[in-house]
């Protein structure tokens, strides 16, 4: 059973990667209110809910199997904690930060209707932090797996997707409506 649990974590924490780097691109694009006849925006915010809460599920199949499984030694405060567990601290913390900052980002999802627009926006900038955080945890946790060929190029590839979204996104791309907003935001400097 305790090689089932080291295989399904390993498992679901390398799918939980492209997930959450779908998650980022999916965000990244809606946020640049880009958008087309083919996809309008509700359809790329549904999109983006969507493989945000798939990503939660692998990521709670991830940690709860870390935790289960004895081999590491791992503990619920562990995974929530930054740097107290005796197993790996330094990747385990980031890894705990990583998580932590997913969960505020849920539960401010989850309260979107009842908070400020402002405090919502706020806690969602933090998928830009989260993101290379949960990155380096599982380049530096992986152990062997880390330097697979298969394992390099999936890290490569979401690298290289987050680094296109994010141009796309910085050169003001998407909705005709942008420079407007851009130009009342500044002043129309």
């Amino acid at each position: 059973m305790d090689l089932a649990l080291w295989f399904a974590s390993r498992a679901t924490g390398l799918v939980a990667l492209p997930l959450l780097t779908l998650s980022l691109v999916l965000g990244i694009v809606a946020a640049g209110r880009m958008a087309s006849e083919r996809w309008p925006r509700f359809a790329l915010a549904a999109l983006h809910r969507n493989i945000s809460l798939m990503t939660v599920l692998f990521l709670a199949v991830h940690v709860s199997t870390s935790i289960i499984d004895p081999y590491a030694g791992i503990g619920w405060l562990d995974a929530v904690v930054p740097f107290i567990s005796v197993y790996q601290p330094l990747w385990l913390g980031l890894g705990a930060i990583a998580l932590d900052l997913l969960i505020a980002l849920l539960v401010t999802s989850l309260l979107r209707t009842r908070i400020s627009v402002r405090l919502w926006r706020a806690v969602h900038w933090t998928g830009y932090a989260c993101w290379p955080i949960a990155l380096v945890h599982g380049l530096g946790i992986g152990g062997k797996d880390s330097g697979l060929g298969w394992v390099i190029s999936l890290n490569v590839i979401c690298v290289l997707v987050v680094g296109a979204a994010l141009i796309v996104r910085l050169r003001g791309g998407g909705h005709p409506d942008n420079a407007v907003r851009r130009a009342a935001n500044h002043g129309g400097r």
